[in-house]
């Protein structure tokens, strides 16, 4: 009878299991047929407002795979990216029949160089003469940072602005490695270098400090600034507000003019009305980013042979392929060569939003951009990270554009082998034993320790990667070598600052970019496109139905803590030379 239950309650768990896989195989058939459906005009209708709701992580650009909407519980519509929000801003700008911006606002989970672009196009909307205006029951920071910019601010009765200043923590993760017996081995060059503490310490160092208090505190300005400018609030008012959390305080945040009045959604809805000059505000006035992706606005222009190739690097460099969340060496080279050959490519804007990642995979990139830059103007776009790795590939462009807060800069290099030898056999009772033909034909074991002098090789490799580094960007900067090794030894800079230490050309966003671009190719009439080529709908599906979608259902459970587990996923996997921003810093 045991034998019998064991039996078929194995049998049932494996017939759920079938179902659960069969049904998700099934729903991505569905998604893909429905994806490869013509994608209707969107008419829209005279008066609307774009209805604005930026509640996701922004990634540069907008995912073509019918998966993510799925996951994102968005009624299969395709989440805009970056490049996607600032188009339809400044095409509402241009449509007749929008007459505002309705800035739906709660929490902003995106980082501050995205905002601070979004930010701009508002600002840059508003100069049209058409309104924006934000309603929330609660405002982060990093959403009231961006409703900032709106003409008015609407917030419920009850609800808060949460302003409080920035604060920046890093997690160390040195006390696990030591009850699990492992040691991590590490090499670097740069005494800012901090992307190794986390494993060796269980503190910040005081050149870590010192850095990530300069980067913070230059964030805070100019968020601070912008705010200010936008309120009519002093900087040193500002400051006391947020000293004293005033904006918890629905009443007090009316007071100190933080917001612009206290209503319920009804009321504002009644306000948007009498501004439209309808009678009440219905669905059909309001169209979502979703829909107005695919809203079509005349412009004056006919369609030109002169392209500027906006290509996207987002995410860890690493070797080969990569995927639409981590930059492989090979896709991304092959995409620059490519647009450097075609002659209808005038200009290449390269847009990097990168922590760093493999040092040799920099390089590769790094080559096709210099390469590029030889024939035609090449300017990069720097994201919310081009630090490191990032850096490394973006130094050889003609100029760089970078938002004021932008992490950029981290010139340095670690070398991460870890030691499992204790892990194995205290832990798991698993010894290893061998032969070799060779003294060091055992050499990056990581069942073992390194040797001394498989140690001194492995700094002699870091040490010559750092000169390479600081070299190449000697180079591509018109500076000299010790003038960038002043600025250089791993210190992360903000955008601002890198603009004063002449790591950066120019403060902006993707358009400062593609219009440096445009100028230095002394071109009139261009078409921008996007690269490198999205993979059709279906194939993305089946290359990430077990891959991409597990990893988006793992952070909608757990939350703010799958920062966590990709620290331990980037651990896992980061071998040899790394030229990488430290790898778990929450700012926020």
């Amino acid at each position: 009878m045991k034998q019998f239950f064991k039996f078929m309650f194995a049998s049932m768990l494996g017939f759920i299991i079938t179902l659960v896989i069969i049904f998700f195989i099934f729903m991505a058939i569905i998604m893909a047929m429905l994806s490869f459906a013509k994608t209707e005009e969107v008419v829209v209708n005279d008066p609307s407002l774009l209805h604005m709701k930026l509640n996701y992580e922004i990634g540069d650009r907008t995912s073509n795979n019918p998966m993510q909407a799925m996951l994102t519980f968005d009624s299969f519509k395709s989440v805009p990216g970056l490049n996607d929000i600032l188009r339809n801003i400044e095409k509402a700008k241009r449509d007749d029949n929008i007459k505002g911006i309705y800035l739906d606002l709660i929490d902003l989970p995106s980082n501050l160089a995205s905002i601070g672009e979004i930010r701009e196009a508002i600002l840059d909307f508003r100069e049209s003469g058409k309104f924006v205006y934000v309603y929330s029951e609660m405002l982060s920071q990093k959403a009231y940072y961006l409703a900032s910019a709106a003409d008015k601010i609407f917030l419920s009765p009850e609800g808060l602005v949460e302003l409080r200043g920035f604060r920046g923590e890093v997690m160390f993760i040195k006390g696990t490695l030591e009850k699990l017996d492992i040691e991590a081995q590490i090499i670097r060059h740069g005494k800012f270098k901090s992307a190794i503490e986390p494993l060796i310490r269980e503190d910040m160092s005081e050149a870590n400090k010192e850095q990530t208090s300069a980067f913070i505190q230059s964030m805070w300005n100019n968020v601070s600034m912008d705010i200010s400018k936008s309120r009519n609030i002093p900087i040193a008012e500002l400051n006391t507000l947020s000293d004293n959390l005033t904006g918890l305080d629905p009443d007090e945040a009316l007071s100190s003019h933080l917001i612009d009045s206290l209503i319920y959604m009804d009321q504002f809805l009644d306000l948007l009305a009498t501004k439209l000059d309808i009678e009440k505000v219905a669905a059909s006035n309001l169209i979502s980013s979703s829909k107005y992706m695919n809203a079509k606005v005349p412009v004056d222009k006919k369609r030109s042979k002169n392209k500027v190739a906006l290509i996207y690097a987002e995410g860890n460099i690493m070797q080969g392929e990569g995927n639409d969340n981590a930059i492989g060496s090979d896709n991304l080279a092959r995409t620059i060569r490519n647009a450097r050959l075609d002659d209808h490519v005038k200009a290449v804007v390269l847009r990097v939003n990168s922590p760093g990642g493999d040092g040799i995979a920099s390089d590769v990139i790094l080559r096709e951009v210099v390469k590029t830059q030889e024939v035609k103007p090449v300017v990069v776009s720097m994201g919310n990270y081009a630090a490191s790795g990032g850096y490394y590939i973006a130094c050889g462009a003609e100029k760089i554009v970078a938002n004021p807060g932008t992490l950029t800069g981290s010139i340095g290099v670690f070398g991460l082998i870890p030691n499992f030898e204790k892990f194995f056999h205290n832990k798991l009772g698993i010894t290893f034993d061998g032969v070799k033909t060779n003294e060091n034909a055992d050499y990056l074991q990581v069942n073992k320790p390194l040797t001394d002098f498989q140690k001194q090789l492995l700094q002699q490799q870091i040490d010559r990667f750092y000169d390479t580094f600081v070299n190449h960007v000697a180079k591509g900067r018109g500076m000299t070598y010790e003038e960038v090794d002043a600025i250089a030894q791993g210190r992360v800079w903000t955008g601002s600052d890198a603009l004063e230490n002449g790591l950066i050309d120019q403060l902006g966003g993707m358009k400062d970019a593609i219009d440096l671009a445009v100028e230095l190719a002394q071109i009139e009439d261009y078409r921008v496109i996007d690269l490198p080529k999205q993979k059709e709908p279906f194939q993305q599906i089946f290359d990430d139905l077990f891959g991409e979608m597990r990893m988006k259902i793992l952070q909608q459970e757990i939350g703010e803590y799958y920062n966590y587990y990709q620290t331990v996923q980037y651990l896992k996997n980061a071998d040899g030379i790394q030229a990488r921003l430290p790898f778990d810093l929450e700012i926020n």
